[in-house]
């Protein structure tokens, strides 16, 4: 039986990432069950397809009250050309100067964390959100192309890259290029990479710092699927209730 080009190239993708990253995952996770465990936040930051992950940790069946979603609907796709397309939306995030406009809606605290998500760890949105972050007395978690960050020369005023500001940098493992078919007589590959890559390490994360929670006894509220019939029906409620509660006590401005 023949294997599909594709997932045998994905897969080769989270291999590597079990082989090379499991450290680095780690780390992560002992920053996060502090910071959870503490009744802080961390929180997710990404632009482009970088928002994919921010969606998939929280509010995300499995997902656990304590991290908190950063996202701009203006660093989001909502259409391929026009308002809210590409175009638009690659301009943006690499505008120097835009992201603390978006940040400071937020009240960061010392103490908190944020992971910031970049394939390309080059252009203003993450590396501006790490430095608001540091600014702040939060450790950032990168994750990014490891590859890119050896490789690509810096795109931002200040000569940093994204890797440069992370306390913990996790390597996504994809090529610099992402995508990892090739196509006969085409330059360009097709079948993107990072988006599954770094879901896989996200929520590698997010059950690392649900285990370390249970052994420090902190108590979780997990948003759960209706499909678990053991929890109470209003369970739900309850998992809304913590998540304002920690909100709003953290981050009323």
């Amino acid at each position: 039986m023949s294997q599909l080009e594709y997932l045998k190239k994905i897969t080769e993708v989270i291999n590597k990432i079990g082989a090379e990253q499991t450290q680095n995952i780690e780390k992560a996770a002992d920053i996060c069950a502090e910071v959870i465990g503490s009744g802080k936040l961390v929180h997710l930051f990404g632009s482009g397809h970088s928002v994919l992950p921010v969606q998939d940790v929280f509010p995300r069946y499995g997902g656990l009250v304590g991290w908190h979603p950063c996202m701009d609907p203006r660093l989001m796709w909502s259409n391929a050309i026009g308002p809210g397309g590409a175009r638009e939306l690659l301009w943006i995030e690499r505008q120097e100067g835009y992201i603390k406009n978006f940040l400071q809606s937020y009240n960061f605290q010392q103490g908190e964390a944020l992971i910031v998500y970049s394939h390309g760890g080059l252009n203003a949105a993450p590396i501006e959100a790490a430095m608001y972050a540091k600014e702040h007395g939060l450790k950032v978690i990168a994750i990014t192309s490891g590859e890119n960050y050896k490789k690509a020369a810096p795109a931002h005023s200040s000569g940093k890259k994204l890797g440069d500001l992370a306390d913990v940098l996790i390597d996504n493992c994809c090529p610099l290029e992402d995508a990892l078919v090739e196509i006969p007589d085409y330059y360009q590959k097709v079948g993107a990479s990072s988006t599954v890559a770094v879901i896989t390490i996200s929520q590698s994360i997010a059950s690392e710092t649900a285990l370390r929670l249970q052994k420090m006894g902190h108590k979780m509220f997990i948003f759960v699927s209706p499909n678990v019939t053991e929890v109470p029906k209003d369970y739900m409620n309850e998992v809304y209730a913590s998540y304002t509660e920690t909100v709003f006590k953290n981050h009323n401005m």
